[in-house]
């Protein structure tokens, strides 16, 4: 029997990547994971290793370690819980109300547990609204309340959402709303308010901030309150404004290294999708309202309505900008240009974008997962139907997937040899 190279058993030894899932998007915040053996195929019960049912809501899951967290609001008590399950088996470990009281008005596509929690490893960070103030919660890994903290308040026909970040010491939320708006920095340890920076409009927004470190500074970069803007992450001073180009977003900002350009897309009221630069500083100036839009920060501009996402986020992958368009189209751009390279029907999607091993997961509405290749033509690898309606954006961990469903939280595994339904 042939022995085994020293080569080929050096590399056999050679760990798997296997990234935490600690919040919004991923470790990145940008829906990337830097995993290589992530299921491709399933169905409804093929290679799905286990499905639980969870109380309703549209936030995605995140991932500890063995733990898995994620919220849920129950309607029968109009409590919104923060909900620990083991990561393997699906079981849940434990169930907390962190917030009872009447359930706030909403959009008919929002939820009533529609943030996505933060951890560090050590905490766990929520967000909800209590009546017309937003509620922000530590919890450790026992499931027992560290603080709980009311940074605003936030007012909004649509209800509510705003996923916390985590920045070195601090739990940042965005509470653009239809009153006094405000970004706030509270600290991780105790939930003291470091810093509130007042935002310049009166109007509702959903988006996370992306923190990255461009331009030689550390910047949060936030759409949002009628403007793109960069502020300090570690004081909420601003590094740069730009008015518009519309009046409401959902959608978060990503970073594509190799064009070195921000990706926005907006669609309300007008659709809008731009390759944007982020060496500014101050105000830039007003590109609001602008049909075709002449200005030094922004790189290329499109308005065609299949192209533009309202509140999936979208993706950076190599040389490429994708997204979902309001219309339902999945879409390629290349990033430094912004030439649109192709434009797929996939179904109206809710889920933002998420990458992996050069793959891109698309997941509409009902339930049906587009698997594809970024590149000038459209390549689909895959075609999956989990048999339940998503809106939640899935969870990269572990080499497993992560899809939340109308009812079911579910755990995709390639070669799961049964369904453990509980």
């Amino acid at each position: 029997m042939k022995s085994l190279s020293p080569l080929l058993l050096a590399l056999c030894a050679l760990p798997v990547l296997a990234e935490n899932w600690p919040g919004w998007r991923g470790p990145r915040g940008d829906g990337t994971s830097l995993e290589k053996n992530v299921p491709v195929k399933w169905s409804g019960t093929e290679n799905v290793l286990w499905k639980t049912p969870l109380a309703g809501g549209h936030a995605s899951a995140i991932t500890w370690g063995d733990r898995l967290f994620t919220v849920g609001a129950v309607a029968e008590t109009e409590g919104r819980n923060l909900i620990c399950l083991d990561k393997n088996s699906g079981k849940i470990l434990w169930e907390q109300v962190v917030v009872k009281s009447p359930f706030e008005k909403k959009h008919r596509e929002n939820s009533h547990a529609s943030s996505t929690p933060a951890t560090d490893g050590k905490l766990v960070y929520v967000a909800f609204l209590d009546v017309q103030d937003m509620v922000v919660a530590a919890y450790d890994f026992s499931g027992k309340q560290q603080w709980l903290a009311r940074p605003g308040v936030f007012k909004s026909v649509h209800g509510f959402c705003t996923s916390p970040i985590l920045h070195n010491d601090k739990v940042i939320v965005n509470g653009d709303h239809d009153g006094e708006s405000y970004i706030a920095a509270l600290d991780k340890a105790t939930g003291k308010t470091l810093w509130k920076t007042p935002r310049a409009n009166k109007t509702r927004s959903y988006c996370a901030p992306l923190i990255r470190t461009l331009s030689g500074r550390t910047q949060m970069l936030v759409a949002g309150d009628k403007s793109t803007a960069s502020y300090d992450p570690d004081t909420g001073k601003l590094h740069w404004y730009l008015k518009g180009p519309t009046e409401q977003y959902v959608a978060s900002l990503v970073y594509n290294e190799k064009a070195d350009l921000l990706f926005l897309t907006a669609g309300f009221p007008q659709h809008h999708l731009l390759g944007l630069r982020h060496d500014g500083k101050g105000d830039l100036g007003n590109i609001y309202h602008q049909a075709q839009i002449t200005h030094p920060q922004v790189a290329w501009h499109h308005t065609k309505a299949s192209m533009v996402s309202y509140v999936p986020s979208p993706i950076s992958e190599g040389d490429y900008f994708l997204v979902v368009g309001d219309q339902g189209h999945a879409n390629c751009l290349v990033a430094k240009t912004g030439e649109p390279l192709w434009s797929e029907k996939i179904g109206r999607s809710h889920a933002s974008l998420v990458s992996a091993n050069g793959l891109v997961y698309f997941l509409n509405d009902d339930g049906v997962a587009f698997v594809v290749k970024p590149g000038k033509t459209y390549d689909l690898v895959a075609k999956n139907e989990l048999g339940e309606p998503t809106y939640a954006s899935p969870v990269i961990s572990d080499g497993k997937l992560y899809l939340r469903g109308d009812k079911h939280l579910f755990c995709i595994s390639s070669g799961a040899a049964k369904t453990a339904a509980r």
